[in-house]
């Protein structure tokens, strides 16, 4: 069954990329509940339909923190998206900016700062996690300020890592892991081939830039537990407030009195988010949280939402529920994996269409006429006005 491009782009991803990476990406913390419903609720949420309203003029287009969006939706910030594709990051970019609109940076990406800035002609976004180790954080800033960056994405939900199953069994992490990694890659030799070998160097680019030596695969698990810091604490942020003059966005928020917090602390916007569904199984999926978070907020800051969005309709009902824009993860790495910068393209341009069928049955001509009245409610179900 044909559920959705990304769907797709998934089966096609699981054939094509070593076990160890397809599970990386495609696997949640724990028994995955919340990744799973990160997608059914979201699929849940009905929409208006409304005829005759003349859709002749329709515009996808929006804008934030000044910067103009061919559409409310950013790639969001995946470690190792290098390794899904031949510098993988790089690739992604650029179709991000030739569908004009923005690709975040992971701290744990392949590529460097500034190789993936330097290959687009749009200033990239750039994440960022509270690390024990500061001298990488300042280090790392002044690489994304160097290099043009001018959006801060703070990612606030990760003081330790999740409890994430698959990657031990997949061989991700664990005994013999490097051993298993080798293995898979020999029954994937189309990837081995571009990726295994022309892909290189296989590192973490950002991190090997501060220390000054390779930080490899088998590296990456070890270094993120050495560095995350249970600790952390909104006066963590603030030397990072004084020190990033641009647009900063605290990723992670589900509940409504950490997005007041938020608007305390003096953050540009905010990305409700669960991680999807890798940190801590069992919290609400971001399209439940969402609306009162919207409720608390809305207006104080940029809104935006993450967490099982497979599709142009996903981005429609999130924007109706109060976010501004949306940042599309797994569905762009299954793309990514399968045909690199010509998938994500593709991907982008059926959201696009996709976007344009649910706005034009729905009535809303531009981004800002998506809210409450284009959903269905129980009200108006029973021939109520509300």
């Amino acid at each position: 069954m044909i559920i959705s491009a990304a769907t797709d782009y998934r089966q096609a991803a699981k054939r094509r990329i070593p076990p160890f990476l397809f599970h990386y990406a495609d696997g949640g913390a724990y028994a995955e509940h919340t990744l799973r419903r990160n997608v059914e609720d979201l699929g849940e949420i009905g929409l208006r339909q409304r005829v005759l309203k003349d859709m002749s003029s329709l515009s996808l287009e929006t804008e934030l923190f000044g910067e103009s969006m061919a559409m409310p939706v950013a790639l969001a910030p995946v470690g190792l998206a290098g390794m899904y594709a031949r510098r993988g990051e790089v690739q992604a970019a650029r179709a991000a900016a030739g569908k004009g609109i923005p690709f975040t940076l992971s701290t744990v990406s392949v590529c460097p700062i500034g190789e993936v800035a330097s290959a687009v002609d749009r200033p990239i976004w750039f994440q960022l996690y509270v690390l024990k180790d500061r001298g990488f954080m300042k280090h790392v800033l002044e690489r994304a300020k160097a290099a043009g960056v001018k959006t801060l994405v703070f990612t606030v939900d990760m003081p330790v890592p999740g409890a994430r199953y698959r990657d031990a069994h997949s061989g991700m992490s664990g005994k013999h892991g490097g051993i298993r990694r080798m293995l898979q890659a020999m029954t994937r030799p189309s990837w081995a081939w571009d990726v295994g070998l022309h892909g290189r160097p296989h590192d973490l680019g950002n991190v090997s830039d501060y220390r000054g030596q390779p930080t490899e695969l088998e590296d990456y698990i070890a270094w993120l537990g050495n560095n995350f810091d249970p600790s952390i604490s909104w006066k963590d942020l603030e030397w990072i407030r004084e020190f990033w003059d641009g647009p900063m966005i605290i990723k992670g928020i589900l509940d409504p009195e950490d997005a007041r917090d938020a608007v305390r602390f003096g953050a540009d916007g905010i990305v409700v988010s669960n991680h999807g569904g890798r940190q801590l199984d069992g919290v609400p999926s971001s399209a439940r949280a969402l609306p009162a978070i919207a409720d608390a907020v809305k207006g104080e800051l940029a809104i935006l939402a993450d967490s099982g969005i497979r599709n142009g309709l996903d981005v429609v009902r999130m924007v109706a529920m109060g976010a501004d824009s949306v940042l599309l993860g797994r569905a762009f790495v299954y793309a990514l994996a399968t045909a690199g910068e010509a998938g994500v393209a593709h991907l982008l341009e059926l959201i696009d269409k996709e976007m344009r069928v649910a706005m034009t049955l729905t009535g809303a001509r531009t981004i800002a006429d998506l809210g409450p009245d284009s959903l269905v409610t129980e009200a108006r179900l029973h021939g109520g006005a509300a």
